[in-house]
């Protein structure tokens, strides 16, 4: 009986600091943001180095290989995407994201979203609301978008 009540009192002993290790205290900080939550964060990275103009963020969040389909149904790729917003010839002046949802799957993510905008795109006007696709890989430990699809919402 005492041997039973000594383990008990071990494994919970055990357990309890296991369990304290892995909660951060309350206040603090994790080491680093889940994976939805980074893939969030991107997706704001993304919409401000739109509105800046800034080429060097979005040749960081796009994959060299990225593609998307576009609302007219066209392909843009990284190259005509990237220099459309540092010439100026596409411009995004306010972006209100609507629902997001992120999805998981080891080292690829899948989140669709919506928005309200004011932009223009290859000079001409388009602000509405659209709702996307983005697919993300993560390779050599960072996260980049590979895929994309946008649709206007009428």
């Amino acid at each position: 009986m005492k041997r039973l009540v000594l383990a008990a009192l071990f494994i919970s002993v055990f357990a309890g600091s296991a369990l304290a290790q892995e909660k951060p205290a309350p206040g603090a900080k994790s080491k680093s943001p889940s994976p939805a939550a980074a893939i969030k964060q991107l997706e704001h990275d993304w919409t401000d180095a739109e509105k800046t103009g800034d080429a060097d963020k979005l040749n960081q969040i796009l994959a060299d290989d990225w593609s998307a389909l576009g609302p007219d149904g066209a392909k843009i790729t990284k190259a005509s995407f990237v220099e459309s917003y540092k010439s100026g010839k596409s411009k995004l002046e306010s972006f209100d994201f609507g629902a997001m949802d992120v999805k998981v799957l080891g080292n690829v993510a899948v989140v669709q979203g919506s928005d309200t905008e004011k932009s223009v795109t290859d000079g001409k006007d388009s602000s509405g609301k659209y709702v996307w696709t983005d697919v993300f890989a993560k390779r050599d430990g960072k996260w980049a978008v590979v895929r994309s699809q946008i649709s206007k919402v009428k």
